[in-house]
């Protein structure tokens, strides 16, 4: 398509209906439907942080384009109005113009990525990701500094920490586990002697150097966590309160907290002492399923020698639009939910 035709085409988008504009949106769309639970799927290369890259720049589509899907689907950022119009050109980004609130925009306004510079290496960024490189291995795939790569990587985490299942449907699985509390990048006041490539608790079992991290997950993959300030109810109503409801066949260990929150939320709660050996009188409730989560999040975490606890939620977004995007994630879909859109997110819309 030529310049001028393509002007026409982008000017004659304010007129579509809404059943076309879905059309476009679907035609538009950077990855297939997203399906939660795809991880299951993956295969071995994207768990080997030694593995060759199989994400590369050239993979991550134009960075225009993925935003101008953006902005089809999310519309203003401003007042969330969908009538928008283009409205030219600025730092090599379209602008647009909002009907409604009449405020001009681009796609990248408002969300973690705006003002972010060298647009022409986040692909390279978003394939790290996906492959889960370290940030030396990051910053070398990029050409970039080490400290940039960092920011990047939490820039481009920002959203997608926040992208979660409005709701989970039939049989919820939930369990906690524990991650071991860090300090790491702080380089004075630790209120203890530091530990060396995440080291080990100073005490055995469960202690206040463990943190814990809440997880459901349903049958169909979608799945939800938080990390706790304490392994309470208020805490857990927190996480899960909304998000598991009457309408579910809620399983979980016994645990005080866990079996408290059900019961102050009505939710008829499956206790199972054995996650491994369902009741045979009625196998379709367990825990492996949510306690497989566990470990294939902990065996993914152990790549990068620890993990500062005050970044925790940005590394549980990760993983969760990892298995939430499957064999579907591309670098593309990366640098979408950097921008706000994330597979959840683009499931409710």
């Amino acid at each position: 398509m030529d310049a001028a035709a393509f002007e026409f085409w982008l000017g004659a988008i304010a007129d579509l209906t809404e059943q076309q504009r879905q059309r476009v949106l679907q035609a538009l769309s950077p990855s297939p439907a997203v399906k939660p639970g795809g991880g299951q799927a993956h295969d071995r290369a994207m768990e080997r942080p030694g593995a060759a890259p199989r994400h590369s720049g050239a993979d991550a589509a134009d960075v225009s384009g993925i935003g101008g899907h953006k902005v089809a689907v999310t519309g203003c950022p401003h007042c969330g109005q969908g009538d928008v119009a283009r409205w030219g050109t600025a730092s090599g980004l379209p602008r647009y113009r909002c009907k409604a609130c009449a405020r001009t925009f681009n796609a990248l306004t408002k969300t973690p990525l705006a003002k972010l510079r060298m647009r022409e290496k986040w692909g390279e960024q978003a394939g790290a990701m996906i492959d889960g490189v370290s940030l030396a291995q990051a910053a070398q795939r990029c050409g970039v500094h080490y400290t940039t790569a960092f920011r990047w990587r939490h820039r481009f985490l920002a959203a997608l920490s926040g992208d979660k299942p409005k709701t989970l449907s039939g049989i919820v699985e939930s369990d906690e586990t524990f991650i071991l509390e860090s300090f790491k990048g702080k380089r004075s006041g630790l209120p203890r002697k530091a530990r060396k490539r995440g080291g080990a608790s100073a005490k055995r079992g469960l202690s206040a150097e463990q943190i814990p991290i809440i997880v459901a997950r349903d049958r169909h993959g979608a799945t939800t966590d938080a990390v706790l300030a304490r392994l309470n109810r208020l805490s857990i109503a927190a996480a899960l309160g909304g998000v598991v409801t009457k309408a579910n066949a809620f399983c979980c260990d016994g645990g005080s907290a866990i079996v408290a929150f059900a019961r102050r939320a009505e939710i008829a709660a499956h206790v199972l002492p054995r996650p491994g050996k369902p009741d045979p009188l009625a196998p379709d409730y367990h825990l492996n399923n949510v306690n497989a989560y566990h470990g294939r999040l902990k065996e993914w975490l152990r790549r990068f020698h620890g993990v500062a606890t005050k970044n925790l939620p940005n590394y549980l977004g990760w993983r969760r639009a990892l298995e939430a995007l499957g064999q579907s994630v591309s670098a593309a879909s990366i640098i979408l939910g950097a921008m706000g859109l994330g597979p959840y997110q683009q499931q409710t819309l």
